[in-house]
């Protein structure tokens, strides 16, 4: 018997975060809001990025291509789980499940590899300042930033590919807002061991091993900036690399928790929780983090956006 005659199923149910009509209204407005914040924000940095010639280097074009990613980061989840929360059936096609998986990971992926990218230029800035226009090029920034997507798409094609291909008998309700590994691993009708675990092993490797550089870079950084004389001068270091901080803290908390940690007595609700907290909320503190607490970054957004 092959998989066309096993799979049955054609489509899956979303869950979400189940509840009265009037709290399906209030999360829709709330996650709603949250979006729109999000779309904005990322958009006004690429803009001032690519308008205020002062902030083309490779820090803001850094910052620009991440502000990118989170933009498409949320767009691959939040507009399915707005119309899930104003829908009854919560559908979403098996093609539609599959494709939207296969995207959560692989950008999730390349912003673990963004953030790694954005550590070594803060790295070579702070503790190699005199060599830091050498290595830093325009050159350099767009080969790490197209190793970032091409490593990124390309890491989970193979596996995504292979647990689309397993039989799919019923149920098909999936107790989350998104396509994730294991709750569609929980519904295949096939005990695929092998599959599950060399998915979680590669998580798991990539989440650990970009964690563990970034830390290594910023502890370097640390160790550079309490050697600088100036008062002023480790102020402006330790706001530079703390925003990036914040952001890499909240991030690798969440999704260590998902990916990297044995199951635990968690139930699901906390689970729609926490992905929701690196998939939706993260997107969003990017540009107030990175903006607010940037001086050029909002003198850049006041001139774009105020013409003066």
């Amino acid at each position: 018997m092959n998989n066309s005659e096993i799979s049955t199923v054609t489509q899956f149910v979303l869950l979400g975060f189940p509840g009265p009509w009037k709290m399906q209204i209030i999360l829709f407005s709330m996650i709603l809001l949250v979006y729109v914040l999000t779309l904005t924000g990322n958009m006004a940095i690429i803009c001032a990025v690519r308008w205020d010639h002062r902030l083309h280097t490779p820090m803001y074009m850094l910052l620009a291509n991440f502000s990118f990613l989170e933009i498409w980061y949320v767009t691959c989840t939040v507009p399915n789980m707005l119309v899930n929360f104003l829908s009854k059936t919560k559908t979403i096609s098996f093609s539609g499940c599959f494709i939207q998986f296969y995207f959560f990971f692989s950008l999730g992926t390349t912003e673990c590899f963004f953030l790694c990218v954005m550590a070594y230029d803060r790295y070579l800035a702070i503790c190699l300042p005199l060599h830091y226009p050498f290595i830093m090029t325009g050159q350099l920034c767009g080969i790490l930033v197209s190793l970032c997507w091409l490593i990124g798409f390309l890491g989970y094609l193979i596996p995504i590919f292979f647990i689309s291909q397993l039989p799919f008998c019923g149920p098909n309700i999936i107790d989350h807002f998104l396509c994730d590994v294991d709750p569609l691993m929980a519904l295949s009708c096939a005990s695929t061991p092998i599959i599950e675990h060399v998915f979680h092993s590669m998580s798991s490797l990539i989440i650990i091993l970009t964690f563990l550089y970034i830390l290594g870079s910023y502890i370097l950084v640390l160790r550079a900036v309490l050697q600088v004389p100036s008062s002023a001068g480790r102020q402006k270091a330790f706001s530079t690399c703390g925003s990036h901080l914040v952001v890499v803290s909240l991030f690798y908390g969440t999704i260590m928790v998902m990916y990297v940690s044995p199951p635990s007595g968690n139930t699901a609700f906390m689970h729609k929780v926490i992905t929701l907290i690196y998939s939706v909320v993260t997107p969003v503190l990017n540009p107030v983090i990175y903006s607010l607490r940037n001086k050029d970054m909002k003198y850049a957004l006041y001139y774009v956006f105020c013409g003066i």
